[in-house]
């Protein structure tokens, strides 16, 4: 579809979703229609952008941070083109859903699958993926293969239709915190807690080289404890460029005192720049996405949030966003007009991008 005319300068929120527990994760669907977010009370909630109705994942015993979905073919719900927009009070025509498949991975290492769309969404599937923590889910673009991550320092693929393992990738010597497959769908890169990325070949499992991120990691000999990581990568539309996102300049491990930061690649000669927030923020980055038109987004907090965004050609962000809790993960919306964070305070809230209905 289309990408409608945005402007970072004039974001301002469209919606927000309340839940009772902090909230970890946030993705949108394929499809466009249902804002997913995971909580600190082991569930994962689904919120309907058309009618707003808040929907209970029960099946985890522990923290999701790992959310992805098989790819949808069917027409995106488009948030600038849809009647109605985001319902307002909740008051709109019926529209049926089109089928959605989760899959996500929690703290324990096990991964579920979910019919993402029924009313109430029951697990259909649940394996025992990693020993420990599944740091990040990803998805193939053909749907046919899941890729996790986690503290085991592994890396696996497994069939998306049965859960069958498929392969496990082994070289990184600290916990894996990311995975994203290229657009191509032939390579996938897994990103470490000390900022080492490797590049792997998913047909054979080979590794083909690897990128240097170290710039988010640091060991504090003071406390004798590893503190960076890389909590949010994407790819681009093209998979030309790579960008991860983490902390950096950290001075105290303890307190996780730093800055925001973004390493973006390009992916030809695996050359990186780096990209930060024009102010003296102290924080953690969280999520990162490419918009359609070539900006750079970034989110994270600390005591507060912010949304940061990015001309790929400056180093400093043309524009910052005030979130009033710590932004936990980000995620962008198919239609490329709107941004949602995770927020600590138990708040989902989106932010419109172009001129878009308000609730």
């Amino acid at each position: 579809m289309a990408t409608p005319a945005v402007d970072p300068t004039k974001a301002r929120v469209l919606t927000e979703f309340k839940h009772a527990r902090p909230l970890i994760g946030c993705r949108f669907d394929p499809t466009g229609r249902y804002l997913f977010a995971s909580a600190e009370d082991d569930t994962v909630q689904r919120f309907d952008l058309l009618t707003r109705e808040k929907t209970a994942l029960v099946g985890h015993t522990s923290w999701v941070r790992g959310l992805a979905f098989v790819p949808s073919p069917a027409p995106a719900f488009s948030l600038a083109t849809t009647t109605a927009g985001i319902a307002v009070g909740g008051v709109v025509a019926a529209r049926k859903p089109v089928p959605v498949t989760l899959i996500s991975g929690d703290y324990h290492g096990r991964l579920l699958w979910w019919n993402g769309s029924d009313a109430t969404p029951k697990p259909t599937r649940s394996i025992a993926a990693h020993d420990g923590w599944i740091r990040a889910v990803a998805v193939s673009p053909d749907g046919t293969t899941v890729a996790t991550c986690g503290n085991d320092q592994l890396v696996k693929l497994w069939n998306a239709a049965d859960g069958r393992a498929i392969r496990t990738l082994e070289g990184h010597t600290s916990h894996v915190y990311n995975v994203a497959f290229h657009p191509n769908g032939q390579r996938l890169v897994s990103a470490d807690l000390k900022g080492t990325i490797k590049d792997w070949d998913v047909a054979t499992g080979k590794l083909v080289r690897e990128l240097d991120a170290k710039a988010l990691h640091k060991y504090d000999s003071g406390f004798g404890a590893d503190i960076g990581g890389i909590r949010g990568i994407a790819f681009d539309a093209t998979g030309a460029h790579l960008a991860v996102i983490g902390i950096t300049n950290v001075s105290n491990a303890f307190a996780g005192v730093g800055n925001p930061l973004v390493v973006l690649f390009d992916w030809a000669d695996g050359k990186s720049k780096q990209l930060k927030p024009k102010d003296a923020f102290q924080g953690t980055g969280w999520g990162v996405a490419f918009h359609p038109t070539g900006f750079v987004i970034g989110a994270g907090g600390g005591g507060q949030g912010r949304i940061w965004f990015w001309n790929p050609a400056d180093a400093a962000n043309t524009h910052t966003v005030n979130v009033p809790t710590n932004a936990r993960d980000l995620a962008l919306h198919p239609d490329g007009t709107a941004v949602a964070v995770a927020g600590a305070n138990g708040t989902l809230t989106v932010y419109a991008l172009a001129r878009l209905p308000a609730t």
